[in-house]
């Protein structure tokens, strides 16, 4: 009796193990995002207009099916060449923008038990789908805050209170006076497994302002791994960053995603490299329309069918070249030219860490220590190394926003820093006056609130909200230039316009007069720039904003730090090419048979119009970036710097666009990419 007992106990036992099975197979095969002819708007739309220009449809149709279990995994990134594309179909599958109709998107996996046992709160998809984005708009760890309250304050030595730590940042500790009882609910073990995993240990104790670029990224992927998301959406986390981090970085999110522990979506450009573990990419194009979705091999093959899906070559290469650009013909070695920026032997210390010139540098024969480098008119500089290198130190000891500027051995423009026996310093206010500079440092601190023509002629100023008393007519006829020529990349839903003249003997003057009459009239008034904000325009489009106030002044010397990445890949193309030219050549979108964008002398040229005529020969220009897409093809030298600690900083020099050399990108790099 008793043996057929405890064999009734087994039989029930086994039938509820089955059953419980049961439940969890049927739990897993639901998808954790289900859209199904979704058509998706950012108000609602309204019965009498519907298809309202502010108030377009966005991916129309759309079936998008993540599930929230599969073997092998699913591995997905999301491609287009526009970041404000990509940025809304994220929002998108974190349940933001209205839905039409409202069931057409829904998260089956977000329903079932196995969610309300882990934590109710999982069932709301913007608990459970959490958005991390990369660019100055997001800001850095918790925005300008944890960076400080001017762009100098990351390079003080002194800590504030206000200075925490990378751990006190993950714990949430970031208010003068945190909440005792949140302290009480940070699971340990998880921080532990999370700062392993992200390989954050070491840097735990670190200030969270003097984070490098892409040990910042690491650390606001952890801060959201605190919060136990289902699912993990990433803006761009590979911009900015350089190779070996990248690499690193790719690493980590896979050991992830190969666990779901989040599940992971990023976003990729078209030229990004994609990781080797992606199994599946989706294409929107930037009229916010799927062109194509599903495994890695099939899209791409699709794409390589459609030439005009893949990003163009550069094309400010063979225009320059055969121009005679005053950026090209500029860019020579001129050894006699005057020296705008001299290093003697810089070195930059907090405490007993070094963080630039940590080497001994060998000139003439003689071993010197730190950083010894000279800038002259004409050249344009690339300056290159690893994420931490000390690239953007370098560049605040230039523009004066380092402390240490005052006593490290450098020249600005023939003259000290401060003044000795018969050698007068030079101001802070002429030395900015004299530089342009564009970063991801400089737009996290750009005011929002100033309207984009008011932005643009800040480059007058002597700082952002101050009044441009130096602006004259000569300016304004600029900025009018300025903002027509990229009206389109600047104004949502502007038209089109064409400057381009294809060289043509019986074309006169009155009827070149007259195509250029008809587009400046096609364009409209400029009133729409002191009506929009900075802030309102999309990401891409401040970048442009604060592209073209670097350069717009024509300044002694020109920084472009990062500042192509997060363009929209023709803002990025036009850029390129305007740095070069200004208005003299006008880039053509491609037409007909022709796969490629044209350079083309412009309207203006012809009929002497042109007000900006790109980069002078007696400028310098410096430019930052990790990706060899966004060096501008007039770069012609190079410095590597090392990681403190290593070796002294490499030099060289380019015999043509760097976009076009593989070879020396790898030279650049010490490696082969």
């Amino acid at each position: 009796m008793r043996q057929t007992r405890r064999f009734a106990t087994h039989i029930q036992n086994l039938s509820h193990y089955k059953q419980r099975n049961q439940i969890e197979h049927a739990e897993h095969a639901k998808a954790l995002i289900d859209i199904s002819g979704a058509t998706f708007y950012r108000h609602h739309p309204s019965t009498t207009s519907p298809t309202s220009s502010n108030n377009p449809a966005l991916f129309p149709g759309l079936n998008f099916h993540l599930p929230s279990f599969t073997r092998p995994s699913q591995h997905w990134a999301i491609l287009s060449p526009s970041a404000g594309v990509r940025t809304t179909f994220l929002q998108i599958l974190r349940a933001q923008h209205i839905c039409i109709p409202p069931t057409a998107r829904t998260y089956p996996y977000l329903s079932t038990q196995e969610i309300a046992g882990k934590d109710a709160r999982l069932r709301n998809p913007s608990r459970a789908i959490q958005y991390v984005g990369f660019d100055a708009e997001r800001g850095g760890l918790g925005g300008s805050s944890m960076r400080g309250a001017y762009l100098s304050a990351r390079y003080e030595a002194r800590k504030e209170e206000t200075d925490f730590s990378l751990l006190e940042y993950l714990k949430g500790n970031t208010e003068l006076n945190p909440d005792e009882a949140s302290r009480n609910l940070i699971d340990e073990d998880l921080l532990a497994r999370v700062l392993l995993d992200l390989k954050l240990q070491e840097l735990q104790n670190m200030p969270a302002s003097h984070l490098s670029n892409g040990q910042t990224r690491r650390a606001k992927i952890a801060k959201i791994l605190m919060t136990k998301p289902e699912l993990l959406l990433l803006d761009g986390p590979f911009m900015g960053l350089d190779p070996s981090t990248r690499k690193l970085l790719s690493s980590l999110l896979k050991q992830l995603s190969d666990s779901c522990a989040p599940r992971i979506i990023f976003s990729l450009r078209p030229q990004d490299t994609i990781p080797d573990w992606v199994t599946h990419l989706i294409y929107i194009t930037e009229d916010f329309k799927v062109f194509t979705q599903g495994l890695k091999s099939n899209v791409l093959a699709q794409l390589d069918s459609r030439h005009d899906m893949l990003p163009q070559a550069s094309i400010a290469t063979a225009s320059a070249e055969s121009s005679g650009s005053q950026a090209l013909a500029g860019a020579s070695d001129d050894s006699e030219a005057k020296p705008l920026v001299e290093m003697q032997g810089v070195k930059v210390i907090y405490g007993q860490r070094c963080v630039l010139g940590d080497w001994q540098q060998s000139i003439e024969g003689k071993q010197q220590t730190g950083l010894l480098w000279t800038v002259r008119q004409g050249q344009r500089w690339g300056i290159f190394g690893a994420n931490g290198s000390g690239k953007t130190t370098l560049l605040s000891l230039i523009t004066s926003d380092h402390p240490q500027t005052y006593s490290a051995p450098i020249r600005l423009f023939q003259r000290p820093r401060l003044s000795t026996a018969g050698n007068p310093g030079i101001s802070i206010f002429d030395i900015q006056s004299r530089i342009g500079h564009a970063s991801p440092e400089v737009h996290t601190f750009f005011p929002r609130s100033l309207p984009v023509r008011r932005a643009l002629e800040s480059a007058w100023a002597d700082a952002p909200l101050s009044k441009p008393t130096k602006l004259d007519d000569q300016g304004q006829r600029k900025i009018d230039a300025c903002l027509r020529w990229f009206q389109s990349e600047l104004k949502h839903q502007a038209v089109l316009l064409d400057f381009s003249h294809q060289t043509n003997a019986s074309s006169s003057p009155q009827d070149l007069q007259k195509v250029y009459d008809k587009t400046i009239e096609d364009s409209g008034s400029l009133h729409w720039a002191t009506q929009t904000k900075f802030g309102e325009l999309s990401f891409s489009a401040q970048r442009v904003i604060l592209f073209l106030r670097s350069i717009i002044r024509n300044p002694d010397i020109v920084i472009l730090d990062e500042a192509f990445s997060g363009m929209d890949d023709w803002a990025k193309q036009k850029c390129n090419l305007f740095l070069s030219h200004g208005e003299n050549r006008f880039l053509q979108e491609p037409r007909g048979e022709t796969v490629e964008p044209q350079s083309l002398p412009s309207l203006q040229s012809q009929l002497g119009l042109v007000h900006f005529h790109g980069l002078h020969t007696n400028q310098a220009l410096l430019v930052v970036s990790h990706l060899k897409e966004e060096v501008p093809d007039c770069v012609r030298q190079w410095i590597t710097l090392p990681e403190p600690g290593t070796t002294a900083p490499r030099t060289g020099r380019l015999q043509g666009p760097l976009n076009k050399q593989q070879g020396a990108w790898n030279e650049i790099w010490d490696t082969d990419l």
